[in-house]
């Protein structure tokens, strides 16, 4: 029996409505909560390495020594920099502020999938909706690809969404403009739920242009984040938004997709967590659908043509999709994609204008003064950044790097 057969087999169970699915959540005790609501104040989302220290000595003891600057942790300065004043009842009080919860992983309302992430597994999430997100995302696919899409992948991903919720499943996505935005809309159209995994705060719409879509959103489903209300969106965390989503559901359908893409980035972490990735083709022609076609002929993604193929994968009395082989791993193309988690996540914190000193980016970026260092030193020969009297700032358009930056 599969992980996640005990839960699928109550999914058969489940209500198909909405209405019916905020009977099943019931708050747990607060103060066993409460230090992973602080946790996920302070630490990046998916930090492997804070993860493997959590499991050795436990929450309590692991929020002493940060306090104390004692974790031994190359990012533990950024991590006591931002625990500085949260408080857990404070952090309550600003999700109901803005209308939301906070769920954590000794909660009712927690996805019990999401442990497949291993050291990458979420510290806690908000949660804006009434539906309870567990039962939610017991029966939930995801439906991702390009922003940019066509009106093919377009109408696909309005259809498909509409199929899958009048067949009692939720739609998972990011929403992004494109597919994600039509499959968003076709599920509230459908009067379904669907789930939108932010990589902000609950609170905070983006793109801006999708704010009206985000409030439907939290009326008819839910809106996730594991960052706090307030936070801004970032590119590392859009990253850790992708796996989020793929951990969440049973399947990841790529309607259309860029050879190099976000939402390849999805397609693969579905792929890394064992869940059928179903890809949608297209006109051989069409960038928009080149990524969709790499992930066929690399063996990580099936080819459905229908949303029967899809509903034929996640059903529960179907032998699944076939064993798919391991995707031979290509070249990146660009720069950006060459640098180290540590660097893009010192790239992100840069403002967008101005200059930001050393304490501004352990602060922001989460990381230690010593990596901090290290990182800005290889982003300004690289070209990606300047270094002036006030600190560090963004280059628009990067230099080229200077020759002892190259990395083999």
């Amino acid at each position: 029996m599969s992980p996640d057969a005990a839960s699928d087999r109550e999914s058969d169970r489940m209500p198909e409505q909405a209405s019916d699915m905020t009977t099943a959540r019931t708050d747990d005790s607060s103060g066993a909560a409460d230090p992973w609501i602080v946790l996920a104040h302070a630490v990046e989302p998916g930090d492997p390495s804070v993860a493997e220290l959590l499991s050795q000595i436990g929450q309590e003891e692991f929020l002493a020594r940060a306090r104390a600057g004692r974790t031994g942790l190359r990012q533990g300065e950024g991590i006591a920099a931002r625990l500085a004043g949260v408080e857990a009842a404070a952090a309550r009080d600003r999700a109901e502020q803005v209308g939301a919860r906070i769920v954590t992983r000794v909660d009712r309302e927690w996805p019990s999938q999401l442990s497949a992430l291993g050291e990458r597994t979420p510290l806690a999430l908000w949660v804006m909706g009434a539906a309870d997100l567990r039962l939610a995302a017991l029966r939930s696919v995801a439906m991702v690809g390009a922003r940019a899409c066509t009106a093919y992948g377009e109408e696909i991903a309005r259809t498909w969404s509409m199929e899958l919720v009048a067949s009692g499943w939720t739609i998972v996505s990011g929403a992004a403009f494109g597919i994600d935005a039509s499959s968003h809309r076709a599920a509230l159209h459908a009067g379904g739920l669907t789930i939108a995994m932010v990589a902000g705060g609950v609170d905070v719409a983006y793109p801006v242009a999708h704010a009206s879509l985000l409030a439907q959103i939290a009326d008819q489903g839910l809106v996730v984040s594991e960052v706090p209300p307030g936070e801004s969106v970032r590119r590392q965390r859009f990253l850790s938004r992708n796996r989020m989503i793929a951990a969440l559901s049973r399947a990841t359908v790529v309607v259309e997709a860029a050879e190099r893409s976000g939402t390849s980035v999805t397609a693969r972490a579905a792929w890394s967590l064992q869940r059928p990735v179903l890809a949608v083709p297209g006109p051989v022609t069409s960038p928009a659908s080149a990524g969709c076609h790499r992930m066929v002929q690399e063996g990580m993604a099936v080819l459905v043509t229908a949303c029967s193929d899809v509903l034929a994968a996640v059903d529960l009395e179907s032998g699944g999709v076939p064993a798919t082989s391991t995707p031979t791993p290509r070249d990146p193309r660009a720069r950006r994609d060459a640098l180290a988690d540590r660097e893009v996540r010192i790239l992100d914190a840069l403002p967008s204008r101005g200059s930001i000193d050393l304490a501004g980016l352990v602060r922001r970026s989460g990381l230690g003064t010593r990596d901090v260092l290290a990182s800005a030193s290889i982003l300004v020969a690289q070209g990606w950044v300047e270094e002036g009297p006030l600190g560090w700032r963004r280059l628009r358009v990067p230099a080229a790097p200077t020759s002892s930056a190259l990395r083999p």
